[in-house]
């Protein structure tokens, strides 16, 4: 081609998504994967909210797995992510409240509850966010949590997907993420790290030969490994088919589904009831003085906290500001986060978020652990409930910012 002042100028077209499909070719058994697609029984869905990953889907599930065409939802990318006509008004968040249009699909309302049409749910479902690096699945009538889905994969991880065929080396979670890995890597003996938000954390103990392989992932919908530095939504889609891949190793069985491999894993290790509360918009001066407060009486004393508080017959354990020192280059990041912790493994969290569109968001995370013997079939908000309301006793947070609910509960 001839350029300007007569140069010649040589454009080179190269195609988006073949680097990308050639990794996840070194990462996952494909041919397995697409033995288990092509199962009569097995009908996928995923939603790209119309972002980056439509056309990555497209290549990967529907021509290299032999997915449907009617599997992939919203897979044109548009620069406003569908905009206000759209059923996510153009929030590209793979989430309950903004995929709704996949949910409903899969049989799922907007608390994760069941809705009565489930019959002829697709087996699995699965969204992406507009940048394609976060992921949430669902299964007919189930969602399944970040913190649960990170958790059931690394416990999957040495059997189902090849890339950690000599095992997991270590593992890691952001400290707002529940402790359901935690479980994991205890009975599994791997290394396992409670990092601040954020994935730089994640990205120096990846970059460690002696923790390679690695999984990864937070609260927030994010999960990755070591074959890219960053979380990837469609890693984490093809490690869950992967694990249906491997719990179904008989195409004339009748199939494990999610539902079935998510419960048998909290008979296994007990289930850690999780929400998160998110109070946005928050005046920055009365979001900190909301912090602020509580450094002041935790600075009291470990058992100031609960004076004169009805702890629903929790015991406390600790309470502190997290405060996280990296194994890797020894660096220290203070202030990340408030925490109460109690003897039975439940826990709330506070921090501040500077994502947000405009003044500061409090984030409030809420969990509670029932051990395997225990009650593991109800709903996660209806479990922490009762610690919500303990929470904002401890923090004053609806006298300090004036804000009565959160804006969104996840």
């Amino acid at each position: 081609m001839q350029g300007a002042g007569g140069c010649t100028v040589k454009v080179e077209v190269f195609s988006a998504t073949a680097d990308y499909v050639a990794v996840l070719s070194s990462c996952f058994d494909l041919p397995r994967l697409k033995a288990f697609v092509g199962r009569a029984d097995v009908r996928i869905a995923f939603d790209a909210l119309h972002g980056a990953t439509g056309p990555y889907a497209r290549e990967i599930l529907v021509d290299l797995l032999g997915a449907r065409e009617d599997s992939l939802l919203n897979c044109t990318p548009r620069e406003d992510f569908g905009g206000k006509a759209s059923r996510s008004h153009g929030h590209a968040d793979p989430n309950l409240v903004n995929a709704r249009e996949l949910c409903e699909l899969m049989g799922v309302d907007p608390r994760g509850a069941a809705m009565p049409q489930v019959a002829g749910a697709p087996a699995f479902g699965a969204a992406a966010d507009g940048d394609a690096d976060r992921n949430m699945i669902l299964g007919p009538g189930f969602f399944v949590t970040p913190s649960d889905s990170l958790a059931v994969l690394v416990d999957h991880a040495a059997d189902a997907i090849p890339f950690f065929a000599g095992g997991v080396k270590g593992a890691a979670r952001s400290m707002p993420t529940s402790g359901a890995l935690d479980r994991v890597c205890k009975a599994r003996d791997i290394p396992c790290f409670e990092t601040p938000t954020g994935w730089k954390f994640f990205g120096n103990l990846m970059d460690e030969a002696r923790f390679t392989p690695f999984v990864c992932g937070e609260e927030s919908f994010g999960t990755g490994s070591n074959h890219v530095r960053e979380k990837d939504g469609l890693w984490a889609v093809l490690a869950w088919l992967s694990v249906l891949a491997h719990r179904n190793p008989r195409g004339d069985a009748p199939l494990v589904g999610i539902p079935q491999i998510v419960e048998g894993h909290w008979r296994k290790y007990g289930r850690n009831y999780y929400a998160r509360y998110d109070y946005e918009g928050v005046e920055t001066e009365r979001a900190n003085a909301v912090m602020a407060g509580m450094t002041a009486r935790l600075s009291e004393g470990q058992a100031t906290w609960v004076r004169g508080q009805d702890l629903d017959g929790r015991v406390p354990e600790r309470a502190d500001v997290f405060e996280y020192k990296d194994p890797i280059d020894g660096s220290v990041s203070k202030n990340q986060g408030i925490r109460f912790l109690f003897a039975d493994g439940s826990r709330i969290i506070f921090r501040l978020s500077g994502t947000g569109v405009s003044g500061a968001t409090i984030r409030l995370y809420l969990e509670q652990y029932e051990p395997p013997q225990g009650d593991i079939a109800r709903n996660a908000l209806d479990v922490v409930k009762p610690l919500a309301n303990l929470a904002l006793a401890l923090s004053d947070l609806p006298e300090l910012t004036g804000r009565d609910s959160p804006s969104v509960i996840t």
